[in-house]
């Protein structure tokens, strides 16, 4: 259910909209289904309609008249609540919204139960599918009523409600979330050609410079070289920078003048001050030194990405909030780096994770600092010609935004949850379309029907359960040649495949060839251990597992090292 509510100062005017049948056609047998004390007039069951509203009206304005002879009556006296329930929903009784409206009237303390100086009221039902509650806000000690954020209190109400009574149960927010477009903005994007109206435009923009940029002068910068973008900075005077604002060339008002936006009207996290906080907060990368790659800010981006689910299974909800933000940084630059025919689902699932960046939930921007210097390093190297990198960070990314749906509902972040959903489907998208190509040239180099028969032994000594799945999946192919490279580049593949089996579960896996495939290939771009070094690991692990035996407290069977953390839940891919 979804509540509206307002103020005025007309009740007569208002009464003589909820029970009109001329003007409003859509209103259909409008009639009273509960009010202050039950026996309010009802000009919806009257053969005089005009006496009953004047005798209805009077009585709600009572009070009012009352307080304005003492002049403590506000002049916005009216209080009204629209209540609409879902498509979806049943037909609900006169009865069952009689209960509603007593229940929403009480919350915000128009009228709490049981106080016989509760403000009059009237519930309307004029259509099916909801009903409007009119009432003034002068009290019967003549005091005016204390309804401080009368929509959150109502609108905790309704979701009992909801809950109580069957209904579609809505989707919530904290009230963190970006402020929406208004008609009027909507209307004018239309009439421009628009799909999306200026305001949703620039924050999309804004947002993409922030996560390329690794300063408040480079940010500047970038924002004031965008086409069709218009930059106001205001500076101290100092010189240093205090705020900025945004316009698009193309809105402006009925004076010609362009319609500006601050980053707190486009976003609560697009302020200034939290902007400069994020970009205080940003690893430099290493510079390249004689003799040694650099390295490469894909994989290191990967890397961190992969650990951000193991980072919300942790109890430091700042931190958690900051991998978010983080990661949500790291989607908006992915446009700008992508191919043209990934773009568009890349935009969709940046613009819809952005929500899930956001919470009440203060984040602590210090605990990221590591994939923010990886996501500028990345805008600032040529675009990847190799399509398996940019597979690899979405295999990681599908899994981050899975962990986040999960971390958030479990805090009841409800609009975040819905965000990470709708974000999880375009990501999804994006990654089959940006794997296909790696994976159809790593299976043109398939090793011969010895060497794949090698990796099925492997296979199942590592991973029984799952062998016969993995030898029938498409991927397979590509999984051998990802091995085979990965043996000659010195390491054990059994190793490695145990490596990855542990960090992703493949129970629910729809392709966990794929799966196994990216991260082998990942793990597998590290240097291969020393034969001394690997030596020196298996002694450490036989002597761990002989102390452990001698211990009489010691289980029949004990594990030579504890597996990697597993991401709090799967996705089907």
């Amino acid at each position: 259910m979804i509540a509206k509510i307002s103020n005025g100062k007309d009740i007569a005017g208002l009464i003589r909209y909820l029970f009109d049948t001329k003007k409003a056609r859509d209103h259909t047998d409008p009639h009273s289904v509960a009010s202050w004390d039950g026996f309010a007039p009802d000009p919806g069951r009257t053969d005089d309609f005009d006496a009953t509203k004047k005798l209805l009206v009077a009585d709600l304005n009572l009070h009012v008249k009352q307080a304005r002879r003492l002049g403590r009556a506000p002049e916005k006296y009216v209080w009204h609540c629209s209540i609409r329930a879902a498509e979806s929903d049943r037909l609900l009784s006169d009865e069952e919204w009689a209960d509603i409206a007593r229940r929403v009237v009480a919350a915000p303390g128009i009228a709490p139960d049981g106080d016989p100086d509760g403000c009059r009221w009237v519930a309307v039902r004029h259509a099916p599918d909801h009903i409007h509650i009119a009432a003034t806000k002068v009290r019967g000690d003549l005091s005016t009523a204390r309804h401080w954020n009368d929509y959150l209190t109502a609108d905790r109400e309704l979701a009992a409600i909801e809950k109580q009574y069957g209904l579609f149960r809505v989707v919530r927010g904290d009230r963190t979330a970006a402020k929406r477009p208004t008609r009027a903005e909507q209307e004018k994007a239309r009439r421009s050609g628009h799909e999306k109206p200026a305001r949703e435009r620039l924050r999309a923009t804004v947002r993409t410079a922030v996560a390329a940029a690794s300063s408040v002068e480079e940010f500047v910068h970038l924002l004031s070289h965008i086409d069709g973008v218009l930059v106001e900075v205001v500076y101290f005077p100092s010189g240093d920078v205090r705020g900025y604002k945004v316009a698009s060339e193309d809105t402006t008002t009925a004076d010609h003048e362009p319609v500006w936006f601050s980053g707190y009207e486009l976003s609560p996290d697009l302020s200034f001050p939290k902007i400069q906080k994020r970009l205080e907060n940003i690893d430099p990368q290493p510079a390249g030194q004689p003799g040694r790659r650099r390295p490469n800010p894909w994989r290191q981006a990967t890397a961190a990405t992969e650990r951000i689910p193991h980072h919300l299974d942790q109890t430091d909800d700042e931190a958690s909030q900051a991998h978010l933000a983080a990661f949500g940084e790291a989607l908006d630059a992915l446009p700008l780096l992508a191919s043209q025919a990934l773009r568009p689902q890349l935009r969709e699932a940046a613009t819809a994770f952005e929500r899930a960046t956001r919470s009440r939930i203060r984040a602590e921007h210090h605990h990221a600092r590591a994939l923010r210097g990886a996501v500028r390093a990345m805008v600032r190297e040529p675009a990847p010609k190799d399509g398996a990198i940019l597979a690899m960070f979405l295999d990681a990314a599908i899994l981050v935004v899975i962990a986040a749906a999960r971390w958030h509902q479990l805090r009841h972040h409800d609009q975040q949850v819905a965000a990470a959903h709708q974000s999880l489907l375009h990501l999804q998208a994006a990654y089959d379309q940006a794997a296909a190509a790696p994976l159809a040239a790593l299976a043109q180099r398939q090793p011969p029907q010895q060497a794949m028969e090698r990796q099925i032994r492997r296979l199942r000594q590592v991973v029984p359960e799952h062998v016969e799945q993995v030898i029938e999946d498409p991927a397979f192919a590509a999984l051998t040649v990802a091995l085979a490279q990965a043996e000659a580049a010195g390491h054990d593949p059994e190793r490695l495949l145990q490596q990855v089996a542990d960090q992703r579960a493949l129970d629910d896996a729809d392709s966990p060839a794929r799966v196994l495939t990216w991260r082998i290939q990942r793990l597998s771009a590290r240097s291969a251990p020393s034969a001394r070094a690997r030596e020196a690991a298996q002694a450490r692990s036989t002597t761990r597992v002989g102390i452990a035996a001698q211990r009489p407290d010691a289980p029949e069977h004990t594990a030579a090292a504890a597996p990697a953390p597993q991401p709090s839940q799967a996705r089907r891919r």
